[in-house]
């Protein structure tokens, strides 16, 4: 018997996906499965994705692009986060990954290694409309078009796609959206000036998708809604009727009864004032879940049960109230899951943890087993 376990629900992803796709209808659909699908598993999930439609995958790493290509997926695929010399940009291109340039030495560099490989690089060109992290400055627009331009013209690369990324999209009626998108079309029409004609834009994540249509374009990037966490505010889930795709569970270790009086785990922050039954859980900020949360629940037997104290490497304690009932080492915990039965999200988590529900999903570490359910 486990302690531990994250239950994947792949079932969950196809409704999410569905979702998306009701309300982008007009658009493609991107998959983002980074950072091992947001902790829920890379293969799994992009094979999920896959058999719900999804026109193509996204990931941040050429590693991670690599590793899907060996599981076996042959889709259109997407990598957008890579470093000077990165080892695994020359075998992206030989297994017709598409790679996201934002800046001339990208763009040079990935010319290079499409003639190493024998092949035409199939690039996305990136443009930094605001966020002020990757993506090419609009002063560097026109140099990087033209030389784009003249590249593709002699058959070395294809722009595929122009795209930028929203700053503020988990806001919603936030005036930074609109300043955005007029950058990102400013962009665009410089690069048909340069006679570059790219048969996909896409600026919208979860958050743009769901609450501001006009940055769909022709393909919406899901991340976070896709894994059922709310991708505007806390709540904004259960709004849009997204599924919860991961659960984590614990088995109890120990159980008893401490007197009025006795402190509870690291520093003694929370100390009982009656006699109070206890639960120990075998999982902790070794395993992603995090010291800093406050007010904290967990379910069982249907009951949410507050977290007591500090959160220590390998286990944290929980209170048992009666309306729990009866209660004993190798009971099931379930930290966080679907919210519909009243069960502590991920993104409940996130704001006792003061962070987000992508935080804490993606760090559900490897300690932790992951258990499919569902059709892939």
């Amino acid at each position: 018997m486990t302690r531990a376990r994250a239950v994947i629900d792949l079932n969950a992803v196809g409704h999410n996906l569905a979702l998306i796709r009701a309300a982008a209808p007009n658009s493609q659909v991107l998959a983002v499965v980074k950072a091992d699908a947001y902790g829920h598993g890379l293969v799994q999930i992009a094979k999920a994705a896959r058999a719900a439609h999804a026109d193509y995958l996204g990931v941040a790493l050429l590693n991670e692009a690599v590793e899907l290509r060996e599981a076996g997926d042959d889709g259109p695929l997407l990598a957008w986060l890579w470093t000077p010399g990165d080892p695994d940009l020359l075998e992206c291109l030989k297994r017709n990954v598409q790679i996201s340039v934002s800046s001339m030495w990208s763009l040079i560099e990935v010319t290079q290694a499409a003639a190493q490989a024998g092949t035409v690089a199939r690039i996305h060109v990136k443009l930094d409309t605001g966020l002020s992290r990757n993506g090419a400055d609009e002063e560097e627009w026109d140099e990087l078009f033209a030389a784009a331009k003249a590249l593709q013209s002699r058959g070395r690369i294809e722009v595929v796609g122009i795209w930028s990324h929203l700053a503020n999209a988990s806001l919603e009626n936030d005036s930074s959206i609109a300043r955005q998108r007029a950058r990102f079309l400013d962009g665009v029409a410089r690069a048909k000036a340069a006679g570059i004609e790219p048969q996909l834009l896409h600026l919208a994540n979860s958050g743009g998708a769901l609450a501001y249509p006009d940055t769909q374009f022709d393909m919406v990037r899901i991340g976070i809604a896709m894994y059922g966490v709310s991708p505007l505010d806390p709540h904004s889930a259960q709004r849009f009727d997204l599924r919860a795709v991961m659960s984590l569970h614990a088995k109890l270790a120990h159980v008893k009864t401490i007197r009025a009086g006795q402190s509870v785990s690291y520093g003694g922050t929370w100390t009982a004032s009656e006699p109070t039954r206890i639960g120990l859980v075998p999982i902790g900020y070794a395993d992603g879940i995090p010291r800093a949360a406050q007010d904290a629940h967990v379910m069982v037997n249907g009951v949410q049960c507050e977290v007591l104290g500090r959160v220590a490497m390998d286990q944290f304690v929980i209170s048992l109230p009666d309306a729990v009932g009866e209660v004993a080492a190798g009971d099931d915990v379930v930290i966080f899951g679907d919210s519909s039965d009243g069960t502590p999200s991920a993104d409940s988590w996130g704001s006792a943890s003061n962070t987000i529900g992508y935080e804490i999903v993606t760090r559900i570490g490897s300690r932790i087993p992951r258990e499919y359910q569902g059709q892939s």
